[in-house]
């Protein structure tokens, strides 16, 4: 990992605009409301954590392979590229990434296999439809999409530093005055986890999310930390849209029934339909016709979309 986040591919290239974040789900929104566009994001980062605990994986790798899948659906369209193959295959690209070790092909099929009748039969109504050669070959479409910027600060480093500074400093100023709670940190560590569900970390810094989540956690527990911000000179500003947007994820996760919404929602996104070439020298041109989509290989429509893609941004 880059040593310096300032100099980084994640500060560089993947702090995006709030406005041109907007600019590129329009698509995706005219078929779906923001709030489903939303659950979408919170559906699939859960997936992919089921997938992760099932195949007894760091959280550090689940939490990368979460931010993999922001990233690529920044610049991708629900509509063009199967969710259910992007997050298995953000999981097994993490897991290269974080050190954690190359999933074997029969276990990475095998976990998402059980997930998926264990847990969201009801909602795809039918069994994992691919095969690890589509997820070797959707590796490398992420891989561009990305730019090959693998490297992902996550808030957590900087949470357990401003954990370690709050208890330091709490004792250098006041020798008797009250420890941070223990349930101020589990609390923290918690939202920082919810946090990666919603746009936060394609926006702000990672330790800005932690600071969030560590004021966000000292309201709930009472805990007071109004002395110890002022210190850090920190954008309050910042802190307090970062907060915003975490009680805007609640306020549509908590009453979110995964059972009733999620087929619905899943059945408005378009799938991709497109013509197989009748030679190596024909372009792709039928993205997206109604007619074409019986008989086409799932992966031939993931590798199409994503030369069409390819050629939009290069114009």
């Amino acid at each position: 990992m880059a040593g310096n986040f300032w100099k980084s591919s994640h500060y560089e290239q993947w702090l995006l605009d709030s406005d041109d974040l907007l600019r590129e789900r329009q698509t995706d929104l005219q078929y779906v409301t923001d709030d489903e566009y939303q659950k979408l994001h919170i559906f699939f980062a859960n997936f992919i954590q089921a997938l992760g605990e099932h195949s007894k994986m760091r959280q550090q790798v689940i939490a990368t392979s979460t931010v993999y899948f922001k990233r690529f659906y920044a610049r991708n369209l629900f509509k063009n590229v199967d969710p259910l193959l992007v997050s298995p295959t953000c999981l097994f690209l993490a897991s290269k990434v974080e050190e954690f070790g190359v999933i074997s092909n029969t276990r990475l099929i095998g976990s998402c296999n059980a997930v998926i009748k264990s847990k969201y039969l009801h909602i795809f109504g039918h069994e994992f439809p691919y095969r690890i050669n589509h997820i070797l070959e959707c590796e490398f479409y992420l891989l561009e999409v990305m730019d090959c910027c693998l490297i992902v600060y996550l808030p957590y480093r900087s949470l357990l530093h401003y954990i370690s500074d709050l208890n330091q400093t709490s004792q250098d100023l006041q020798p008797n005055s009250p420890k941070p709670p223990a349930e101020l940190m589990q609390i923290a560590w918690r939202i920082v986890n919810d946090s990666l569900k919603c746009d936060a970390i394609l926006l702000y810094p990672p330790f800005l999310i932690a600071l969030a989540a560590l004021n966000f956690s000292a309201t709930i527990t009472g805990f007071d930390l109004k002395s110890w911000f002022v210190e850090l000179s920190v954008d309050m500003d910042k802190i307090a849209a970062i907060t915003k947007q975490l009680l805007a994820l609640y306020d549509i996760w908590k009453p979110m029934d995964e059972r009733k919404e999620l087929p619905a929602i899943l059945q408005k996104i378009p799938k991709p339909c497109v013509a197989p070439p009748r030679d190596q020298h024909q372009d792709v041109r039928s993205v997206g016709h109604p007619d074409l989509h019986q008989g086409i290989n799932p992966m031939q429509q993931v590798v199409a979309m994503g030369m069409v893609q390819r050629r939009a941004w290069k114009v």
